[in-house]
């Protein structure tokens, strides 16, 4: 391990795109389709990590989808999320937003609470095991109706005072933030936050939307804002988080290479990029593994990425005091590192 890289290692970080039926690693698909007696289309784990060659957004949703069928118990849930967390921890995650699904699992018939649970006291164990603090966003799926997002949040009420925020993710082309206005403002109502998918493959417009017509406290990718000056500019004053997945964008082709990759122009530019997984089992690395790529892609200093890893914090949901304390390791690391 190079020193940059025992750097990345170990700096203190928040993962705040990540969602974790995204984590469902081939060995544990496997594992949970014998324990449940599901039969999977791949004789091997081999098998499945050749079928995660995409092209775009949809490949990837298809195998994606096809692969959270084996999640079907809360002792399921539980072990997803503590095989995440116990990686995140290794990656020197201290706080994780996780996103999940609930549509994904009760559109096949699985209960809401048996999802919910399953993260839950997987949360409460990775605190007590790892110090690691963690948070749900309960994502709504931008391919179905709003009718049925609403549906999802009627669903979550005994849950709300443990779920943080909602977001919109799934299929980007075709499903602007315009398509879910209605059902974020009553989350909003509901004391929820609100992110949302825009930017990745969608046009810089969807940006526009999100932030206009959804009202979003952060941005999930926001890659393509940087097509539209105006809407940088507007970002970069408002201290807008854009929640970056460099190896994610790669593996969707959302950029060619990483040698192309924008994050040092983010942050050039003023924006508020953080680094994230996205799906890490199927986009090829954990948090850590996107640092170390964009470092080593893009040259980035040592204060580079204790920039990514301050707005990481700043741009969480964590209550002041909380983002205080992270700052302060983050200083004290960087002064004896």
């Amino acid at each position: 391990m190079t020193d940059l890289d025992s750097f990345i290692a170990r700096l203190p970080k928040a993962e705040l795109h990540l969602h974790i039926e995204g984590s469902l690693e081939p060995e544990l698909m496997f594992a949970l389709a014998e324990r449940n007696g599901i039969a999977i289309p791949y004789a091997s784990v081999d098998e499945v990590r050749a079928a995660y060659a995409f092209s775009n957004l949809q490949d990837f949703l298809d195998i994606y989808y096809a692969g959270a069928g084996v999640l079907q118990t809360e002792a399921d849930f539980h072990d997803l999320a503590m095989a995440y967390f116990d990686r995140a921890a290794a990656d020197g995650v201290v706080h994780a937003e996780i996103m999940f699904d609930p549509q994904t699992h009760t559109d096949r018939g699985i209960a809401f609470a048996t999802v919910i649970e399953g993260l839950l006291s997987a949360m409460v164990e990775a605190e007590a095991k790892h110090g690691l603090t963690s948070a749900l966003i309960m994502s709504f799926l931008r391919h179905l109706s709003e009718e049925a997002a609403f549906e999802t949040l009627a669903m979550a009420e005994p849950w709300l005072d443990r779920i943080t925020a909602v977001g919109l993710d799934s299929s980007e082309v075709g499903h602007p933030p315009s398509k879910f206005a209605r059902v974020f403002a009553a989350a909003r109502e509901k004391g929820l936050k609100l992110t949302a998918h825009a930017g990745e493959e969608g046009p810089p417009e969807y940006v526009h939307e999100a932030l206009d017509l959804l009202q979003v406290d952060r941005i999930d990718h926001g890659n393509r804002a940087l097509e539209d000056g105006a809407l940088v500019r507007r970002l970069a004053g408002d201290g807008m988080t854009l929640t970056v997945c460099p190896l994610s964008n790669l593996k969707l082709c959302v950029v060619g290479d990483l040698a192309g990759h924008p994050i040092d122009r983010m942050l050039a530019e003023g924006l508020k990029a953080t680094v994230n997984s996205d799906d890490p089992a199927y986009f090829g690395g954990y948090v850590a593994d996107n640092y170390r790529a964009v470092a080593q892609a893009r040259g980035l200093s040592r204060d580079d990425l204790a920039q990514l890893a301050r707005n990481s914090f700043t741009g969480s949901f964590l209550p002041p005091d909380a983002v205080a304390r992270h700052l302060a390791a983050i200083d004290t690391f960087v002064s004896h590192s």
